[in-house]
């Protein structure tokens, strides 16, 4: 067989169904190949586009989202899409195409160091310099990229070797058990949890991806100890449990720092340092610390934990479990808890009864889609302004219902990300809330969502301008330069586009509006003039809280 034969063989082999991407000439045997396989092909507009969409499909498959691209343009427009989803702790593999072996060794049309180019920003980049070597390949990439961090691979097929004739048969998928902590250890923590006062859970990224949100909330339940998460472990406690104290990551001081201060120990699940450093919850490195994780801690001096459980997370949980069934829940003080989940509340109500005119306020924004969508449902957040508002007032019920970039947080995930969430989650209903700089990132998309009829609703808060940038220097300096710009018409646009397209100005009415939307078969865009006076009132007043108790 060809090669690419036997690279689509390799792929399908390891449970590959769906590829995103935009071919070139220098992959056209693998396009060829693909043809006759079980495998989806689904054309996209952009090359970042296809890797946000295969981003998305591992972080809510938990399975390698696969994207391709062609040589040099190609390959670089990929980029940014594939840095994100390493640094969310995606599943993902990036193929690009090549020139010819022939022609590498000098100056060459649109030839680059594509494998060089990815090396920061993936797990694994590896050429297939023979093709007898795919197999190999093929089994390591997927392989590397779904272990514990998940991330990003990369394999460049150069043209000539995807012509190769070859007999080779593909690897056996290995997907190897993840070791599981000590019986001592677990012991040694159990007794130092016992020994605290006020102890206190943040829950990261892992805590989402490994599935282990059903032994933290047993473990919380049972101690009654609060649980913090990150902008990407929402939902790994529902927020109607006593227990969830909803999100901590902002910026600024925010309530979250009440449970923070008042703990002396903080165990951390899943917990990853590109989301939320330390410096900003432990600055003093004086709060005891408990790391579960599938890997070691990382070295910082504000995160020096007492004790390391590095193993399978839910494992690592269930053994706790089994101790506190054995003897009961210690007597902890966990008043500030109480008093943050009370706070908070209050917060995520004080607006949600709106009846603005003209403009609409973010509390309210949020609120209206909580109540829109059910606990199964999937809303996307961009990058910008609106990201701060869904990451502190939108909270989950189940894990994988909220996907924000926040490792590497680029811009222009949510409308291509929403197309692949259609794929990754069909029975759910899929939002995206964007700001509309976020979405002109790849307007592009909407083509794509269009002619696949995918069942999406963006939600655009329009203020015509880079918002979040805006808040942070009126922080710094007390003013922004400028910031602003023009949209489309957006109506006119989604006519154009074959979206239904809706403008809502009232409070009152969006509830309505987003109904509507949701109910629509196909993609629908609503937009909303959004008040973002609101962020500098945020700014206020979190610099005045009290966080003491």
């Amino acid at each position: 067989m060809k090669a690419s034969d036997l690279f689509v063989r390799c792929l399908e082999a390891e449970g590959i169904t769906r590829i995103y991407g935009l071919p070139g000439e220098e992959n056209a045997d693998l396009m060829i190949s693909l043809e006759s396989s079980k495998i989806e092909f689904i054309l996209t507009r952009h090359e970042q586009a296809a890797a946000f969409m295969a981003s998305v499909h591992g972080r809510l498959t938990g399975e390698v989202g696969v994207c391709l691209g062609t040589l040099g343009p190609g390959a670089t427009n990929l980029m940014t899409g594939v840095a994100d989803g390493n640094m969310d702790r995606a599943p993902l593999l990036v193929i690009t195409g090549q020139g010819a072996l022939t022609r590498q060794h000098k100056e060459s049309h649109q030839v680059v160091d594509v494998v060089d180019l990815y090396t920061p920003i993936t797990k694994w980049s590896c050429a297939v310099n023979a093709a007898e070597n795919i197999p190999e390949i093929v089994n390591r990439a997927v392989k590397l990229a779904v272990a514990e961090k998940p991330g990003a691979t990369h394999i460049e097929l150069p043209e000539d070797i995807a012509a190769t004739e070859v007999e080779m048969t593909p690897m056996r998928p290995a997907r190897p058990r993840r070791p599981v902590p000590e019986e001592s250890l677990i012991d040694n923590v159990w007794d130092r949890i016992r020994s605290a006062k006020s102890p206190l859970i943040i829950a990261g990224n892992g805590a989402i991806r490994t599935r282990a949100s059903a032994a933290l909330t047993e473990f919380s339940r049972a101690t009654g100890i609060g649980v913090l998460m990150t902008f990407m472990a929402k939902g790994a406690v529902d927020m109607d449990n006593p227990q969830c104290l909803f999100t901590v990551g902002m910026g600024q001081r925010d309530f979250t720092q009440l449970a923070i201060d008042a703990a002396d120990l903080v165990i951390t699940v899943g917990y990853d340092v590109v989301e939320y450093g330390p410096e900003k919850w432990n600055a003093e490195a004086k709060t005891d610390v408990i790391h579960m994780d599938f890997l070691p801690a990382e070295s910082d001096r504000h995160y020096q934990p007492q004790f390391e459980v590095v193993g399978d997370l839910a494992h690592g949980l269930r053994m706790l479990n089994q101790r506190v069934a054995r003897d009961g829940a210690p007597d902890f003080d966990l008043r500030a808890q109480a008093k943050l989940r009370e706070k908070m509340l209050s917060e995520f109500a004080e607006h949600a009864e709106d009846e603005t005119e003209g403009s609409i306020r973010p509390q309210k924004a949020i609120a209206d889609v909580r109540a829109v969508l059910k606990p199964e449902d999937i809303l996307l957040s961009g990058v910008g302004a609106h990201k701060m508002w869904v990451a502190r007032h939108y909270q989950c019920h189940k894990p994988g219902t909220c996907i924000i970039s926040n490792g590497f947080s680029s811009m222009g995930m949510p409308l291509p990300g929403a197309i692949a969430a259609t794929h990754a989650r069909p029975e759910a209903r899929i939002m995206a809330v964007v700001g509309d700089a976020d979405i002109m990132m790849n307007l592009q998309e909407m083509e794509t969502a269009s002619r696949l009829g995918s069942d999406i609703t963006m939600l655009v808060w329009e203020d015509k301008a880079y918002g979040l940038i805006e808040w942070k220097q009126e922080e710094e300096f007390g003013k922004h330069t400028e910031l602003s710009f023009n949209n489309p018409d957006w109506l006119n646009l989604c006519t154009a586009m074959g979206w239904k397209g809706d403008r809502c100005e009232n409070a009152a009415d969006l509830q309505g509006a987003l109904r509507e939307a949701l109910d629509h078969k196909g993609p629908a865009l609503v937009v909303i003039p959004i008040d973002y006076r609101e962020n500098m009132k945020l700014s206020e007043r979190l610099g005045k809280i009290d966080t003491t108790f």
